[in-house]
C-alpha cells in the first residue's frame, strides 16, 4: 500500500474518532507534508477535508434515515455543538440538517463516497537524475490553490503568457511553475514565472520567489501536459516512499524548456522535487 492508500484506509476505519493529520501521517509512514502532498496528487482533495466531507456524508445518511437527535449526529461527526455542525453541514450541502431529516432523502446532496484507489493512474516512471541547483530568482503571477481548485492552473498560465519576454531582468528561455508555502490543508502558492536577474524593477502585480541551492530529484514528464498529475501522483505515492529519500523544505517546481509548446501542451517538461542531501 502506498501512503495515500494507507491514509484512506486509516480515515475510513477511524471515521467516528478524533483523528489528527499527525495520526494519518504516522499510519502512512511518512511526514505530514508528504502525506498531504501525496493524498492531494492522488485524489484531488486534502486529507482532513476528505475526512470532514466523509463524516458529513455519513451524518446526512443518518438524518435522512430519521435520526431523532441532531446533536448526537453532530457529536458522532466530530462537532461539539449543534451550531458548528449546522454551519459545516450547510457549507457542504447548501441545506440544513433539520431539512434533510424532515425530507428523509439524500437527493440533490453532494455526497462524498469512499475513494477507491485505482492503480492504473500510476504512470510508469523513468528513474530520476539528481542535481544540485544553483540559487536563482523567479518572477511571475502567483495564485493560492487548494487541492480542489488547482485545476485552474492552466488559466493562470494563459494570463501569464503576455508577460513572457517583457519582464525586466528576464533571463533565459525557460519557464517555471513553482510550488511554495504548502500547508497541512493541502493549499499551496503556485507561481507561473521566469528567471530574472533581480527583483528591483518588477511590476507590482508579479510575485517573487528565491529558489536556493538545493539537491533535487529530477523527473522527466514526456507525455502531454494534461497527464502531469499521473506523474506527480507516481512520484509521491510510489517512487518517493520506496526511494529512501526524504523531502527537503524547499520549493518544488516544473521546468518548461524551449522544447515545450504551450499552444499544444506537447514537448515534455521536468518535475524537480527537493530531497535532503
Amino acid at each position: 500500500m502506498n501512503p495515500t492508500e494507507k491514509a484512506l484506509w486509516f480515515v475510513e476505519s477511524h471515521l467516528p474518532e478524533a483523528v489528527s493529520l499527525d495520526d494519518v501521517a504516522q499510519s502512512s509512514g511518512v511526514s505530514r507534508f508528504h502525506v498531504t502532498r501525496a493524498f492531494g496528487a492522488a485524489t484531488g482533495r486534502s486529507v482532513m477535508g476528505y475526512m470532514r466531507s466523509r463524516r458529513l456524508t455519513e451524518a446526512a445518511r443518518k438524518l435522512a434515515g430519521g435520526a431523532p437527535d441532531i446533536l448526537s449526529v453532530a457529536l458522532d461527526a466530530g462537532y461539539n455543538s449543534h451550531e458548528a455542525f449546522t454551519r459545516a453541514f450547510r457549507d457542504q450541502f447548501d441545506t440544513t440538517p433539520e431539512l434533510v431529516r424532515a425530507q428523509g432523502t439524500l437527493d440533490n446532496l453532494d455526497l462524498v463516497e469512499p475513494i477507491l484507489m485505482n492503480q492504473s493512474v500510476l504512470a510508469s516512471l523513468e528513474p530520476p537524475r539528481f542535481e544540485t541547483s544553483r540559487p536563482f530568482l523567479i518572477a511571475g503571477l502567483g495564485e493560492r490553490y487548494s487541492c480542489e481548485t488547482s485545476a485552474a492552473i492552466p488559466m493562470q498560465w494563459q494570463r501569464f503568457g503576455p508577460y513572457i519576454g517583457n519582464i525586466p531582468g528576464e533571463t533565459g528561455d525557460v519557464a517555471y511553475g513553482v510550488c511554495v508555502n504548502g500547508d497541512d490543508a493541502g493549499n499551496i502558492d503556485y507561481i507561473a514565472g521566469v528567471e530574472v536577474s533581480d527583483f528591483s524593477d518588477l511590476p507590482k502585480e508579479l510575485s517573487r520567489v528565491r529558489v536556493p541551492a538545493q539537491k533535487y530529484a529530477v523527473f522527466a514528464h514526456r507525455e502531454h501536459i494534461s497527464t502531469i498529475r499521473r506523474t506527480v501522483n507516481t512520484i509521491w505515492n510510489k517512487w518517493l516512499p520506496a526511494s529512501g529519500h526524504e523531502i527537503a523544505d524547499a520549493p518544488e517546481f516544473e521546468r518548461y524548456g524551449p522544447e515545450f509548446d504551450p499552444r499544444t501542451g506537447n514537448g515534455g517538461l521536468e518535475i524537480w522535487i527537493p530531497v535532503k542531501a
